[in-house]
């Protein structure tokens, strides 16, 4: 397997927006054309809802609105389709982004392991960027094309990690695209201000986010959170656990959302996998003791139902792997390893800035 490059860029959002536009370009128009979800999500054209949603983003975060409206004009789209795009959560509530996530922590060191899954269209067609946004810390993310980093997985030169698993929210409302909200989280100067942003914006929907990072006394700390329309429900980690793409924090039983059968699946195969967990020396130094085992767990084909890594073309959520990441967290900051089709495709530290 070859190296999976990392493209560099950074300046203000408007010269971010273009690169990623830039780099996105070659197969955007032709990977637009094969998607269903496309299809659905450009119903909404026009619609008043849209309008509300661009507002609030517009009011919280006008920065990456302006990374989003330079990126359509590099991609030759208008600034209102790429806007659509990147509220499909919002707007068809069954959007075709999977995603598996592990975590654990101690005080010395977290992890945080993940599975992405998409259109298997886009197999070998998603790129790494990292992205220098002036007067931010920067970072590290996996880069879908037409769509803004943060909600796949990304680590920050503050030393944030986040994951991000889609979740399925029937009854979305006015207020800032999940997207957007994911992007914002790598411009958060620490943990505890990341965790604040999830907490404090109104959203429009809703994903599940594991953020790992050090918090103000230096310990590393690891979260849990489902971030939706409704609630924002924050919790801890520190011994091993899993999410795939449903609410399963208490009290998410009140919130209307749609659970496949591969997220029911994966979520009780997980169940079953992580009592089995030990601790096994890492492959680096100083890695955490899990590492190894939490990236064969999310290479698991096996279990009575639909598998954790996802290859069948006929997967019923139209979603296959393309990458599994491998966040080590610690005081200095984030290691990311990268794997496609079984080979660690790459491994970079991301220090502290």
């Amino acid at each position: 397997m070859q190296e999976l490059k990392v493209y560099r860029m950074g300046g203000t959002p408007e010269a971010i927006g273009r690169q990623l536009g830039e780099l996105a370009k070659p197969v955007f128009e032709t990977y637009m054309a094969q998607s269903s979800a496309w299809q659905a999500v450009s119903r909404w054209r026009g619609h008043a809802f849209v309008q509300e949603l661009r507002a609030a983003a517009q009011q919280y975060f006008p920065a990456q609105v302006a990374e989003l409206d330079a990126m359509a004009a590099a991609l030759g789209w208008s600034a209102h389709d790429l806007f659509l795009w990147n509220c499909r959560g919002e707007l068809i509530h069954n959007a075709p982004d999977g995603c598996t996530t592990l975590a654990s922590a101690t005080p010395a060191a977290g992890l945080i392991a993940h599975n992405e899954d998409g259109d298997p269209y886009l197999r070998g067609r998603c790129h790494m960027v990292e992205v220098e946004p002036a007067g931010q810390p920067g970072f590290v993310s996996f880069y879908y094309p037409g769509s803004l980093p943060g909600h796949t997985f990304a680590a920050s030169r503050a030393g944030v990690a986040q994951a991000i698993n889609n979740v399925r929210i029937r009854e979305p409302r006015a207020g800032v695209p999940r997207m957007i909200l994911a992007r914002a989280v790598l411009d958060a100067a620490s943990l505890d201000d990341a965790l604040a942003l999830l907490r404090d914006t109104p959203r429009a929907s809703g994903f599940h986010h594991t953020l790992g990072g050090t918090d103000a006394a230096g310990a590393v700390r690891v979260f849990s959170v489902e971030a939706t329309a409704q609630r924002a429900s924050v919790v801890e980690v520190s011994a091993p656990s899993g999410h795939a793409n449903h609410l399963i924090h208490a009290g998410c039983e009140h919130e209307a959302q749609i659970v496949t059968d591969s997220s029911r699946d994966r979520q009780a195969r997980l169940a079953d996998l992580l009592p089995a967990l030990v601790a096994k020396p890492g492959a680096h130094p100083g890695a955490h003791p899990h590492g190894e085992a939490f990236v064969q767990t999310l290479h698991d084909r096996a279990g009575p139902g639909l598998p954790i890594f996802r290859d069948d073309p006929r997967d019923p959520d139209d979603e296959n792997t393309l990458a599994t990441a491998c966040m080590r967290i610690d005081a200095r900051g984030v290691t990311l390893d990268v794997w496609q089709d079984g080979a660690r495709v790459t491994s970079q530290p991301i220090a502290r800035g």
